[in-house]
C-alpha cells in the first residue's frame, strides 16, 4: 500500500472513530466542544443532517465516516461492522488492538487479510457479505464477489472463518483480522462477457437455507432457460450443497440450485419476520420491481416487464401474462434500488414490518409496505446515491452511499 493510500485509510480510521466514541459516549473530539464531533471531510456529529419524506416523516442522518464505493455491509455480535468495498477491501470497523511500538487502543477501521483475488470492472467487484446463523459458534461469513476468465466473468460466493485479530502473535505483533479457510461454494454458470447485472445479493432463511440472487448479466434469455443459473434466485444449503427440496432438484446441475426464474438485476434479497422472502430488481427503462418470492416461481423477465428495451422496444406488461408471477409493486419511473432490509420495529415501532430500499438514480431511500396490497409508504430524498441499508445492533437504520467518497450514515426517525 503506498504512502498516500496509508495516511488516507489512517485519517479516515480516526474520524470515524471520533465521531463513534461522540455518539455513544458524549465525548468530543479534537478541541471542538464537548458533545460534538470533528466535522472534517463531513463526517462526524457536528455534519448531521435531516431528511424528511413526502409523507413528512423527519430523519436524522449521522454521518460516521467514508469509504471508497462501499457495495455491503453487516454488524458482528458485538457492534463491529464489516463493510465491503467493490474494489476488493473488506473492512472490519471498529476493531480493538495494539499496534506495535502504541498502547492498547481503538483502531476504528482495519483491512481484514484473505479476500481473494477480484475483477472489479463496470458493476461487478466484492459484493455481499453475510454471516452465518451460528456465526457465534462458527464465525463463518458468506461472501460474493466477481471472478474473470480473460474476457469472460462470473459471480462467486465463498465461505471462511472469520478472524477478527486483535492478539499478539509470538513476535508481539498484533494479528490484523483475516478471513481462514476459504472455500467456493457457487458460481454463475456460465460465465458471459459483459460487466453488468451480477445480482449476487445474499440472505439467510430463518430455517437456515442461503439464497442468492442471480443477474442475468444483460443477455435477457437466460432468465428463462433451466440449464443456466443466470437470472435466477438459488437456494442451497449452507456448505453449497443442494436440497433435495428444491422445486427442480430431480434435474440435476445447475437446474437444481433453482428457487425461482425470470428475474432481470435483482439487488435486494431480504425475509420477513414470517420468512417470507422479499427481492427486489432493476427493471429495464421502466418497472423496477418488489417481488414476493415464492417457490417456483417465474416471475417473466425477459417475456414481460412493466418497462421496456433501451432502444424503446416494447415488452409486454405483466398483466398480459397471468400466468406468471406479476410483482408486488413497481416504478416507473424507476427508483434503481439497491439493498433491502425489514424492519424490525425495535428503534421506532411504527415501522416495524416495512422494507426498506436505497435507491441509486433516485438518490433516496424508499419504504414500502410488505403486506398486501404492497405499495410505496414514503421516500426519502437523500443527498446522493444509496447503495446499502442495513439495521444495527440496536435496531437503528445505517445507509452506506454510493462510490468513491461514500459515507456510513446512521439514520433515526425524530418523533414529530
Amino acid at each position: 500500500m503506498n504512502a498516500f493510500r496509508s495516511s488516507r485509510i489512517s485519517r479516515r480510521a480516526s474520524l470515524l472513530l471520533c465521531a463513534m466514541s461522540a455518539l455513544l459516549a458524549g465525548s468530543h473530539c479534537g478541541s471542538g466542544p464537548a458533545g460534538s464531533a470533528t466535522g472534517e471531510d463531513g463526517v462526524g456529529a457536528a455534519n448531521a443532517f435531516t431528511v424528511t419524506s413526502d409523507a413528512g416523516t423527519v430523519l436524522r442522518a449521522t454521518p460516521l465516516g467514508r469509504f471508497e464505493a462501499p457495495w455491503a455491509m453487516t454488524f458482528l455480535p458485538d457492534g463491529r461492522l464489516l463493510v465491503t468495498e467493490k474494489p476488493g477491501r473488506l473492512l472490519l470497523v471498529g476493531t480493538a488492538g495494539k499496534s506495535s511500538g502504541e498502547e492498547a487502543g481503538d483502531l476504528p477501521i482495519a483491512i481484514v487479510d484473505g479476500v481473494p483475488e477480484i475483477s472489479a470492472a463496470g458493476q461487478g467487484g466484492l459484493g455481499d457479505i453475510v454471516l452465518h446463523p451460528a456465526f457465534s459458534d462458527n464465525a463463518l461469513v458468506y461472501f460474493s464477489y466477481v471472478e474473470r476468465d480473460g474476457s469472460l466473468s462470473g459471480a462467486v460466493v465463498a465461505r471462511a472463518r472469520f478472524d477478527a485479530g486483535g492478539t499478539p502473535d509470538a513476535a508481539g505483533e498484533v494479528t490484523a483480522p483475516s478471513l481462514e479457510n476459504k472455500e467456493t461454494i457457487w458460481r454463475q454458470s456460465p460465465m458471459v462477457s459483459g460487466n453488468g447485472h451480477y445480482g449476487h445479493r445474499l440472505a439467510f432463511s430463518p430455517d437456515g437455507y442461503l439464497f442468492i440472487s442471480s443477474g442475468e448479466r444483460q443477455k435477457f434469455t437466460p432468465a428463462q432457460d433451466l440449464q443456466q443459473n443466470l437470472g435466477k434466485i438459488v437456494r442451497l444449503h449452507d456448505d453449497g450443497n443442494v436440497p433435495t427440496d428444491n422445486p427442480w432438484s430431480s434435474e440435476g446441475g445447475v437446474t437444481a440450485e433453482l428457487w425461482s426464474i425470470g428475474h432481470r438485476n435483482p439487488l435486494g434479497l431480504a425475509f420477513d419476520a414470517t420468512g417470507q422472502l422479499w427481492e427486489h430488481e432493476m427493471g429495464p427503462r421502466g418497472g423496477d420491481e418488489l417481488n414476493r418470492i415464492v417457490r417456483g416461481g417465474n416471475y417473466g423477465y425477459p417475456l414481460v416487464s412493466n418497462g421496456e428495451h433501451y432502444d424503446g422496444e416494447d415488452i409486454p406488461d405483466h398483466d398480459t401474462r397471468p400466468d406468471l408471477q406479476a410483482p408486488a409493486t413497481s416504478w416507473s419511473p424507476v427508483i434503481s434500488p439497491a439493498g433491502l432490509v425489514v424492519h424490525d420495529g425495535v428503534a421506532w415501532p411504527d415501522w416495524e414490518g416495512s422494507g426498506l430500499i436505497g435507491g441509486l438514480s433516485s438518490t433516496s431511500i424508499v419504504r414500502v409496505s410488505l403486506t398486501e396490497p404492497a405499495e410505496e409508504f414514503e421516500r426519502f430524498a437523500m443527498p446522493t446515491r444509496v447503495r446499502e441499508v442495513e439495521l444495527g445492533n440496536d435496531g437503528v437504520l445505517y445507509a452506506l452511499e454510493d462510490r468513491e467518497g461514500a459515507r456510513l450514515l446512521r439514520l433515526e426517525v425524530e418523533a414529530p
